[in-house]
């Protein structure tokens, strides 16, 4: 599949999570400076749409403009989204297999809240937990020091896309099965999320997984979130991706994907002030970023560029969106600018290629372990008088 108005990478599985892992990232650094607003506020404040890297909202005085929230989003600066993927894969390094809710408590927490790392958004060296959203502290809060049960701590949590951002790497790690990538993701993001923000994270894990397809399409990721998806989170993106396939540019979809996605999404209107019943448990109910993301994916016809500017000037919590459609555009094949990665890696002091270098030695190991696994069933599935294989 050659998305439109680029030419494909090469079809392998390193381009594949490269092209996931940096197009992420690439996404959550543009989303950043906008996230919380409208796109009628983002067009007035930048004189139109945003069409690359930009500065903090409040200029200068990020820093104190907003005291629950004292970071340098913007210049391209990422934010916790991938700060979040990149220790997930981490995880994965270390553990050398499928993850899941256990190793999120073994692994991911002690490694939020004991090893330093340069925080971009913080300019200095800093534990990631100092960092991330409250939402995502709730791993440390209830894991290292509730000591609650790995596979039910999210319960409690706010029903959010906390989980759904980081869980690239799942999908990665399960390219071309997103049964297995779903399956996956919800038993690992058990230990952060519950109802519609769970499920989220198990659909973006299946899409990712979806996308690494040999002759993937949008359309064919699509199919591979409704295939697998429940309740409200299938609805809503059924909804989304409906009004999306009449569109071929973001700047008209924007207003159409909003109303589409709307009934589903519990904040509200206002994305800085959330309705009463927002971020509850519902089975009728989906978070917003992971449709509006794949409806972005369609209306660019899987282009990286027009995906995640159509996220970002989405606005609200566009750089978790521009984060789903970036991983997602750039696992088909599409090709992340060079202007905009070689900006944000140099802007937030990270090496954007090596987490995907990483996880694609890990995979590889994972699969010929997951083989060896299927063998063996094979033959004792075989020696209890079961149909053979193959013939």
């Amino acid at each position: 599949m050659t998305p439109k108005g680029e030419e494909s990478r090469a079809d392998s599985l390193s381009d594949r999570i490269t092209g996931a892992l940096v197009g992420a990232a690439v996404g959550d650094a543009l989303g950043g400076p906008v996230e919380g607003y409208s796109p009628d506020q983002i067009a007035e404040r930048h004189g139109g749409r945003v069409h690359g890297v930009v500065g903090p909202w409040n200029g200068a005085a990020w820093r104190t403009a907003r005291p629950i929230a004292p970071y340098h989003k913007g210049d391209g600066h990422v934010t916790d989204d991938t700060l979040m993927t990149h220790a997930l894969v981490r995880v994965y390094a270390e553990v050398r297999d499928h993850l899941d809710a256990y190793a999120v408590a073994d692994h991911l927490v002690p490694d939020l809240i004991t090893t330093p790392r340069w925080i971009p958004e913080l300019e200095e060296q800093a534990l990631p937990l100092h960092r991330i959203f409250l939402a995502e502290k709730w791993l440390v809060a209830r894991l290292h020091y509730g000591h609650a049960d790995p596979r039910e701590a999210g319960v409690g949590n706010i029903v959010n896309c906390g989980a759904a951002m980081y869980m690239a790497p799942v999908g990665l790690v399960n390219a071309a099965n997103p049964a297995g990538a779903y399956a996956e993701a919800l038993d690992v993001a058990g230990a952060h999320q519950s109802s519609y923000g769970r499920e989220a994270a198990g659909v973006f894990a299946a899409a990712v997984a979806a996308a690494c397809v040999p002759g993937a399409t949008p359309e064919s990721v699509v199919a591979a979130c409704l295939e697998h998806a429940k309740d409200g989170t299938r609805a809503a993106i059924e909804a989304v991706c409906e009004v999306a396939s009449g569109y071929s540019d973001f700047e008209s979809a924007l207003v159409p994907l909003r109303e589409a996605v709307a009934p589903y999404d519990t904040v509200g209107p206002d994305y800085r002030t959330p309705s009463l019943g927002a971020r509850r448990p519902s089975r009728l109910h989906s978070i917003e970023e992971l449709p509006v993301a794949l409806g972005m994916l369609l209306v660019a016809g899987g282009d990286y560029r027009q995906a995640v500017l159509g996220s970002v000037n989405y606005g609200r919590d566009c750089d978790s969106t521009a984060t789903m459609a970036g991983a997602l555009a750039g696992a088909l094949g599409s090709p992340v600018p060079d202007e905009w990665s070689k900006t944000v890696a140099e802007a937030s002091r990270l090496d954007l290629w090596e987490p995907a270098r990483t996880l694609t030695e890990v995979t590889a190991e994972i699969f010929r372990r997951d083989v060896s696994r299927r063998r063996t069933h094979e033959e004792w599935f075989t020696a209890l008088g079961g149909l053979p294989c193959s013939d």
